[in-house]
């Protein structure tokens, strides 16, 4: 049997002005106040009835933004994982990320390892169970990356 796998990549960079802990207006998203508020209209929404059905990640500071402004979407996107595990032997549709969305193969061996077990962290934390991957950002690595995500269960 041939099968398709389709894996949704959603991620954000923390767009929150540090005096504030708000994002400042984005013109260039308009007609939403920002690109976090667009994109979710445009896709992490629209998106909802899909996540049961395919491979998904959430960068930790998305997951972390939905969770405070669109608490409805983010616990969907728990339920989807959820849903996904209990037709799938317990194997749900999320995958953990590197923590930072950083290039791990240029980090240093300890921002290396603090991305994956923060990365992994979050993912328990946010789904309730231990990750069976790990999202490497830009698909970018290594041997030193490999050996590492062995190590730390990843």
């Amino acid at each position: 049997m041939t099968a398709l796998i389709i894996h949704g990549h959603f991620y954000q960079p923390p767009r929150e002005n540090p005096w504030t802990g708000e994002i400042d207006p984005e013109p260039s998203a308009a007609p939403y106040h920002d690109w976090n508020e667009r994109i979710h209209a445009e896709c992490y929404a629209p998106n909802l009835t899909n996540y049961p059905q395919i491979s998904f990640n959430f960068g930790p500071t998305l997951l972390s933004w939905l969770a405070s402004k669109h608490p409805d979407t983010y616990q969907k996107i728990l339920d989807a994982d959820k849903a996904s595990a209990a037709v799938r032997g317990g194997h749900g549709n999320a995958i953990a990320q590197a923590y930072g969305h950083a290039i791990l193969p240029l980090c240093s061996e300890r921002d290396l390892r603090t991305q994956i077990r923060w990365g992994l962290g979050d993912f328990r934390y946010r789904f309730g169970r231990d990750a069976e991957s790990l999202w490497l950002p830009e698909t970018a690595c290594n041997d030193r990356v490999m050996s590492a995500l062995v190590d730390e269960n990843a």
